[in-house]
């Protein structure tokens, strides 16, 4: 099979098996987080409020095998969905690899260490809040470059 001598991170999607997939993951917990998408435009904002399964000091799922008894939307990524979800975080190894780009120095199949990624500060450690004590989503959207809407409060008399 052409290509197999090559690290199977460096593969097309199609090709990987089960044990390959899931080692992809970089262990952001980018995905972990709580987005908010605008009702009328569709555009989705991400929060800095993670699932109450993300343990917030490693990034990773607390019980991922059974994370969708928890957390029953919780999604499971597919090579088609890694390539067509715009939220999915520029740095994320299922968006690179689906768009046939090279996983980044600090991802652990390339540097074999584990929290080069949280070195490197592209994950969520010391960045999120659990949803056990967030409150309000709204009050957690990450604006980007955007300012937020300003909204005119109107007293009714």
């Amino acid at each position: 099979m052409p290509g197999a001598d090559r690290p199977f991170w460096t593969r097309p999607l199609a090709s990987l098996g089960r044990e390959e997939w899931e080692a992809l993951c970089d262990g952001c917990g980018k995905c972990c987080l709580h987005k908010v998408e605008d009702a009328d435009s569709g555009r989705i904002w991400p929060t800095n409020v993670a699932c109450k399964l993300l343990d917030l000091k490693t990034a990773r799922c607390s019980d991922y095998k059974h994370r969708r008894q928890y957390v029953p939307d919780c999604l499971r990524l597919t090579p088609a969905l890694a390539a067509s979800l715009e939220w999915l975080p520029e740095t994320c190894a299922y968006r690179l690899r689906a768009d046939d780009q090279p996983l980044p120095e600090w991802h652990y199949l390339v540097c074999g260490d584990r929290d080069a990624v949280h070195r490197a500060g592209a994950s969520v450690v010391g960045k999120a809040i659990s949803e056990v004590l967030a409150g309000p989503l709204e009050q957690h959207i990450d604006w980007g470059d955007e300012e937020p809407l300003e909204v005119e409060r109107v007293d009714e008399e």
